[in-house]
């Protein structure tokens, strides 16, 4: 029955559902909102607004740290929102659900997974590895034999894989995203102009000039925040030359972990990468010239999916037909 199936993209900084039959449905904020007492005011988008606005009461937090379950209670009332929102109350039937972690996860991180969708309402739960869920919604022939590289880069971690016939063959998980890029962005407006931003502030520096490599004509933006010796406001106005400054540690992290998984992948398959080359998900895929900087570190061809940030949203919702060739963990 179209809708009792769903696949649910449980990011670090954003909760995305896919609907069996409708596609993805929803796409949320990983922010609940509560007050002292730990009841519930807010979830998703009207709980991402209260951060930074709200009264000593009420607390704005992430329960997702890394991409894996930090608040076990905080997460399963969230997914029973979420749930609910896309899909509407069940009432005769459950639905199955397939969840998405890291592809390091550990077995006590997929089993708080599983017990959290129970929880939430699911008949029966599962959990499929990013980069897996990744290749399959990039529409990448995961079920015949071949390398399938993929580097999918999201919030709180990023995840490299090389599948083949519907497994994979080798991977590795770094707990580097958008998170720590945004962070680092925080760390070097601080430290160059003295100037207090929030991490919002940071992720749209880095939507707006960011970048990985050396753009063909540079970018500059204004930035407001509060002077840290005056206590004021302050605009200063960044290029993104200093913006990719800011981010190379944690793309270096990146680039280097994503040549460590290719120097590990079995000589038949590595012939097969160069040719097949490797995929970028995620929505730190879409940071400039990351593709083009991955290409030149590691001499293999790089392309960004066609829709890079809905990716693992898809190959989760996807992966429900695929039950029977996949080997999920689950109950």
């Amino acid at each position: 029955m179209l809708g009792r199936s769903l696949g649910i993209d449980l990011g670090t900084t954003c909760v995305r559902v896919f609907v069996k039959g409708k596609g993805i449905v929803l796409r949320e904020p990983s922010v609940v909102a509560v007050d002292r007492k730990g009841k519930i005011l807010a979830v998703g988008e009207d709980a991402k607004r209260m951060i930074g606005k709200t009264p000593s009461t009420i607390t704005a937090r992430q329960p997702l740290r890394d991409g894996v379950i930090a608040d076990y209670t905080t997460t399963a009332a969230m997914l029973r929102q979420f749930i609910r929102k896309a899909c509407g109350p069940w009432t005769l039937f459950k639905p199955d659900v397939i969840v998405c972690v890291p592809a390091k996860a550990t077995s006590v991180e997929r089993r708080a997974v599983i017990d959290a969708a129970i929880e939430a309402g699911a008949r029966r739960a599962f959990t499929i590895e990013e980069p897996m869920a990744a290749a399959i919604g990039a529409g990448l022939p995961i079920t015949e034999p071949g390398a399938n590289v993929v580097v999918d880069i999201g919030g709180g971690t990023t995840d490299i894989a090389v599948i083949s016939l519907g497994g994979i063959v080798i991977s590795d998980s770094i707990r580097v995203g958008g998170i720590k890029m945004d962070e680092a962005i925080v760390k070097y407006i601080k430290r160059e102009y003295n100037l207090l931003i929030g991490e919002q502030t940071a992720e749209e520096i880095k939507i707006q000039i960011g970048s990985a490599y050396k753009l063909p004509q540079e970018l500059t933006m204004e930035v407001r925040g509060r002077d840290m010796v005056t206590g004021l406001p302050k605009t200063v106005r960044i290029t993104s030359e200093e913006i990719r400054k800011a981010l190379s540690e944690p793309v270096s992290q990146i680039v280097n972990r994503v040549k460590t998984v290719l120097e590990q992948t079995p000589p038949e398959l590595a012939a097969e990468v160069v040719t097949r080359g490797i995929v970028l998900t995620g929505g730190g895929a879409l940071l400039r010239g990351l593709d083009q900087l991955l290409q030149l570190e590691t001499g293999v061809p790089v392309r960004i999916a066609d829709d890079p940030i809905s990716a693992v949203a898809l190959g989760t919702g996807l992966a429900l037909d695929m039950l029977h060739v996949l080997h999920l963990d689950g109950m």
